[in-house]
């Protein structure tokens, strides 16, 4: 089978086709053939060595990718699934370590890994659902917000913040968000009742229309420890990777706000909460968006596109 994969950790020039043997479904596995993968943030870190000593040990090449959309194809002996071959199904890939990720003809996971991809959602657009709406979701759950609490989100016209603002008005939550002047229109569509000007200073945008600060800021462009001065006391700010912060600052895990970490791989496997994420696009609460739908080949490219900055929705791999 082709995937897109790289022998050492770099740039995107380090993406190539490879031939691997192809892999078939044991038990308690289906096998999905992908017709669509997504290009997220996370594949970028895991190609250039942020995550290589998860690889230590695993011979290359490593083949990256977290989103897949396609169909099933195959269903390992004595697998207890209501998903049947040909149909159009969508899953999580978590490929470090010895598990292949997402950019291939085919992948093999856990039944219980992969839902039916929303009706009327083509393989391209079910494929930039699972792990970004996953993350919202997850977002949402341990925020635990009563409806009518105020969250602002920082990186609303992105893929990850578009959802959050879509699920969490659905909530009933109150959404300001942010954006730059051209995606202000795209974020009130998502349904933020809100919009401050994107920056350095969003903070301060945020604190002149709420004195008293939000309940709870959901963090997905990465902006770092100065958006606590948005928060009330009591209130929650939610990050979505840990690590050296912007700036060279640190979290002091002391104060009157909670600093909450959101990581995906807690959902990996929740076939319960990908099927809320599924339901929700079906009844168009959540609208994918794709950026542009490239051939695999093109996977460096859509690398390099990703990097530059600017995109809204998902660039889009297909098989």
């Amino acid at each position: 089978m082709k995937v897109i994969g790289f022998y050492e950790f770099g740039g995107p020039d380090v993406l190539r086709v490879v031939d691997l043997p192809e892999p078939h479904a044991g038990p308690g596995e289906v096998r999905v053939r992908v017709h669509a993968a997504a290009v997220n943030p996370a594949d970028t870190l895991l190609r250039a060595g942020v995550h290589a000593q998860a690889f230590a040990g695993v011979p290359a090449p490593y083949v990256t990718g977290m989103d897949i959309a396609g169909v099933i194809d195959e269903i390992g002996p004595g697998t207890e699934t209501e998903l049947s071959p040909g149909e159009p199904v969508m899953a999580m890939v978590m490929p470090i370590g010895p598990a292949a990720g997402g950019y291939a003809e085919y992948v093999v996971l856990p039944a219980g890994w992969v839902v039916r991809a929303p009706a009327g959602i083509d393989h391209a657009a079910a494929a930039t659902l699972p792990m970004n709406g996953l993350t919202a979701r997850l977002a949402l759950d341990q925020l635990a917000l009563a409806p009518g609490s105020v969250l602002a989100v920082i990186g609303a016209a992105g893929t990850l913040g578009g959802y959050l603002v879509q699920m969490a008005a659905h909530a009933g939550l109150t959404v300001i968000a942010d954006a730059a002047p051209a995606d202000e229109a795209l974020v009130r569509r998502s349904g933020a009742t809100d919009v401050v000007a994107r920056g350095s200073d969003v903070a301060d945008h945020i604190r002149a229309r709420y004195p008293d600060g939000v309940d709870a800021v959901a963090d997905t462009a990465l902006v770092g420890p100065r958006l606590l001065d948005a928060v009330r006391d009591g209130g929650t700010y939610a990050r979505f990777r840990t690590g050296d912060e912007p700036g060279g600052h640190e979290f002091d895990g002391d104060g009157p706000i909670t600093v909450q970490t959101t990581f995906v791989p807690d959902y990996a496997g929740r076939t319960d909460k990908l099927d809320q994420v599924r339901r929700l696009a079906e009844a168009g609460v959540l609208i994918p968006r794709v950026a542009a739908t490239l051939p695999a080949a093109e996977a460096a490219d859509a690398h390099r596109r990703l990097a530059a900055g600017g995109v809204r929705g998902r660039l889009v791999l297909t098989f």
